[in-house]
């Protein structure tokens, strides 16, 4: 057998580990994952960003209350929300005329004063100014219930019955439905019947609902002719809106 000549195995040994050096050059990453994440922005940033104008945005504009009927005149308030709170209150109806437009300049700017300090309607009303106050009171309350809640879809629909009011000639119960914090329908699910209660209720309960959707109050005339009937269905009718918070 040859002996293997010393410079042989040299060149062998070199080639052997010129070969491995140059696998392990391939099998190394293109890039060095520290140096890729250094240039690469953050992950979370885009996630990081605040929102705006989203659903979590304050909500912020006007409110326009019902218009409610007053022994004077119709009064309508409409308050400006910023941040969920009332920034302001103003009357954009008010009774006017002869006397009236002195309890108007007396009572208005105190109660949208007060709107604004206690952001709710339950305020105390203006002494000399009772009939003004109540319907500013109300028709604030109507600008509250329509006031967004942080972006919120408003609130469905809800049906409220009210206690069952006896009368002289039998029980009268009355529904109604409210949207938006008005009342969009009313109905007497009791009322007088036999003999000549079936007139007067068949005269009265029509124009009572039709008043009640037309003022969204309990503050409507008697119906002549069926006075009980009418002073139990107002009755009745103020206790749903006691349910309903108007």
């Amino acid at each position: 057998m040859r002996k293997s000549h010393p410079v042989r195995r040299v060149v062998l040994a070199t080639a052997a580990t010129v070969s491995g050096v140059v696998l392990l050059l391939t099998l190394k990453p293109a890039s060095d994952p520290a140096s890729a994440a250094a240039g690469a922005p953050p992950p979370s940033a885009a996630g990081q960003q605040e929102p705006q104008g989203g659903a979590g945005a304050p909500a912020a504009g006007t409110v326009t209350g019902d218009a409610v009927r007053t022994q004077y005149g119709p009064v309508q308030v409409r308050i400006t929300v910023s941040g969920g709170k009332i920034t302001k209150a103003e009357a954009v109806q008010a009774p006017k005329g002869g006397t009236s437009d002195q309890k108007t300049a007396l009572a208005i700017p105190r109660l949208n004063q007060a709107a604004v300090a206690t952001g709710s309607a339950r305020i105390d009303t203006v002494s000399g100014a009772t009939y003004t106050s109540e319907g500013y009171l109300k028709s604030l309350q109507s600008a509250l219930d329509r006031m967004p809640k942080g972006g919120s879809a408003p609130s469905a629909s809800r049906v409220l019955t009210g206690k069952v009011a006896r009368t002289q000639y039998g029980p009268v119960q009355v529904r109604i439905t409210v949207s938006g914090g008005k009342i969009t329908k009313a109905e007497a699910v009791q009322a007088p019947k036999g003999g000549t209660s079936d007139q007067k209720t068949a005269l009265a309960v029509p124009r009572l609902n039709q008043a009640a959707v037309a003022t969204g109050s309990a503050r409507i005339d008697t119906v002549s002719g069926a006075t009980y009937t009418s002073e139990g269905y107002l009755k009745s009718l103020q206790s749903a809106l006691d349910q309903a918070g108007g």
